[in-house]
């Protein structure tokens, strides 16, 4: 309220006086503004989001400084590192059910600290390794005929491999479990945190490997090694004591379903299997001692050597975390997600080394993928706002549209002008013909660097200088001077790639919220284990692509690939969508 004075009017300016009640009101809103922002920096939404940040930033780190360090540690030779991406690669494919069934299995607290322990301490002794071999290489190549320096090699890929599936479980927990949690299972929170989770994720990807080169560059590779080291400690130390407190102020994190040993587990589901096919089998026949008696088959299996019964546990808990993949009913959704990962089109190794080598400099690149950077922000609020206005169903498909609309971009780019595609090179055996078209061809295509050495020749130029920036290879010795004769090509490709990656993490936000909504709480971990491995298969595919058709003049046929593989991902979550709307209709 306000008392307006009766006399002072000055002017025609009216002097009001406040009440009390409005001035105290006021000074206790000021009051509450700090005390609110303290109450929000101790919570666990907050607390979540540090360790999360402090976690992706070693994360980047570590996977941009390996592969600089596999390189520089085999003669600036990409065996090493294409070894390590094998590795890594295929464990989680193989462990991924696994890891999952662990996450289950397990105490909430005790998941997240045994990894978040064991990935720090296998990046520190990772570094430590490395710094020794750096620091006396000439020597420890002598030693044993050299095969110290095998060794050397093989701990540095065993150590980097176990970080990484200590990685993959911690994400698990956290981003797929615990933040569930936390929103209490409020739809709207959980879209704020997936969402806040994922624009860390983008800053992250762009900064942290710009941190720890800059660092590489001034200094050392030893001195980058001492960096990573010392962040992991001090990170290991700071997440552990957020996390731990997250534990404790959130209760409903300390209740999971109850843990069943893992025997137990295996002779429940022996003792099921007869039980399954009683309905189709014909009546019993009178037990007699040749029959097969049911407990005498449980008793020679638990007779079996412990080892014996630990791998046919692991076999059996990979069958049924596929199989309870399978029967999810967000199942469509995540195999089409999966699909995505089958693509050239992203800021990686390949489609960065392509564009260098049709005459896109290292600091236009550099640019060109802090400009993605920002756009996948801009995906991350596209998706808030639309799943606040049309659902999260809905969100998908528009995200799917945007998605696929940007990339057709990406197909004009290889009929555009400047395009160096040509088809002739798949074909193993020419005619002479052919090889004079073959040779105008490379005259029209001044764009496209003279590529050395024999027609194996790979994707990327000759690796004599390198310098490194986010998982972008840069060349000093490739020939400047080379004007293209048309940049509308390379212009189409990054202007499609660039503008997709707002629907693509609207999409990827859609289908981690469906999988995190719909998967009971005892298979969570399991289930998105195994989108995980395929995940990482999928991305294996892209790879193969590549080295099946490793020249630039290949890359458009990869680009038509790419968007084959995306739109048959979104073709999968599109008859999901398709399903789950017909069964919301046919409940009410």
């Amino acid at each position: 309220m306000s008392q307006r004075a009766d006399a002072p009017q000055c002017g025609g300016v009216v002097v009001e006086f406040e009440s009390d009640d409005i001035r105290d009101a006021r000074a206790h809103r000021a009051r509450s503004i700090p005390g609110s922002a303290l109450i929000y920096l101790k919570g666990p939404k907050f607390l979540i989001y540090v360790s999360g940040a402090l976690s992706m930033w070693g994360d980047r780190m570590w996977h941009f400084a390996i592969s600089v360090f596999l390189i520089e540690l085999y003669g600036r030779n990409l065996l090493l590192t294409a070894v390590f991406g094998l590795v890594v690669a295929g464990s989680v494919l193989l462990l991924g059910a696994l890891i999952g069934d662990w996450v289950d299995r397990n105490p909430r607290n005790k998941v997240a600290h045994a990894s978040l322990f064991i990935q720090n301490i296998s990046v520190t002794i990772c570094s430590i390794v490395l710094m020794l071999v750096f620091s006396y290489k000439q020597r420890i190549e002598q030693i044993w005929d050299g095969w110290l320096t095998v060794v050397c090699y093989t701990v540095v890929i065993v150590l980097a491999d176990v970080a990484n599936l200590a990685s993959t479980a911690l994400t698990i927990a956290i981003q797929r479990d615990w933040i569930v949690v936390i929103t209490g299972y409020n739809r709207g929170h959980l879209a704020g945190m997936n969402a806040t989770m994922r624009r860390i994720d983008q800053v992250t990807n762009i900064l942290a490997p710009l941190a720890v080169g800059q660092v590489m560059t001034l200094a050392s590779n030893v001195v980058g090694c001492g960096f990573i080291l010392g962040w992991n400690l001090v990170s290991l130390i700071v997440e552990f004591f957020f996390l731990s407190r997250v534990y404790r102020i959130v209760p409903a994190l300390s209740v999971k379903p109850p843990v069943v040993e893992e025997d137990q587990v295996f002779l429940q589901r022996m003792e099921r299997r007869p039980s399954q096919g009683e309905g189709n089998v014909a009546p019993p026949q009178p037990l007699t001692e040749g029959n097969c008696n049911t407990s005498l088959h449980l008793k020679e299996i638990t007779n079996l050597p412990l080892c014996f019964r630990r791998f046919r546990w692991l076999v059996s808990t990979c069958k049924d975390g596929w199989r309870a993949y399978y029967r999810q009913p967000v199942f469509l959704a995540g195999m089409g997600l999966a699909f995505l990962y089958t693509t050239v089109l992203g800021f990686d190794c390949i489609t960065t080394g392509y564009a260098y080598t049709q005459g896109i400099s290292g600091s236009l690149l550099s640019l060109l993928m802090g400009v993605s950077a920002i756009t996948g922000l801009m995906g991350t609020v596209m998706f808030t706002r639309l799943r606040k206005t049309y659902g999260l169903v809905n969100t998908g498909i528009i995200s799917s549209c945007l998605h696929l609309g940007c990339l057709l971009l990406c197909v004009c780019s290889v009929f555009a002008p400047g395009s160096p595609m040509d088809l002739s090179l798949l074909m193993p055996y020419i005619t002479s013909n052919s090889s004079t078209e073959l040779g105008m061809a490379s005259q029209r295509q001044k764009h496209t660097y003279p590529l050395r050495g024999g027609g194996n020749q790979p994707l990327l130029p000759d690796r004599s200088s390198i310098h490194w920036t986010n998982n972008t290879v840069l060349f000093d010795n490739v020939p400047s001077d080379t004007a293209p004769d048309s940049y509308i090509s390379i212009i189409l490709l990054f202007l499609g790639v660039i503008t997709a990656r707002i629907g693509l993490w609207s999409f990827d936000l859609t289908v981690t919220q469906l999988l995190q909504e719909n998967i009971c709480e005892s298979e969570r971990g399991v289930v998105n284990g195994v989108q995980s491995s395929m995940n990482y298969l999928m991305d294996l595919l892209h790879f193969i692509m590549v080295i099946s058709a490793p020249q630039p003049q290949h890359f458009g046929i990869l680009v038509i690939i790419s968007v084959l593989f995306i739109t048959t991902g979104h073709t999968m979550y599109f008859l999901y969508a398709h399903k789950a709307k017909r069964k919301h209709r046919l409940d009410t």
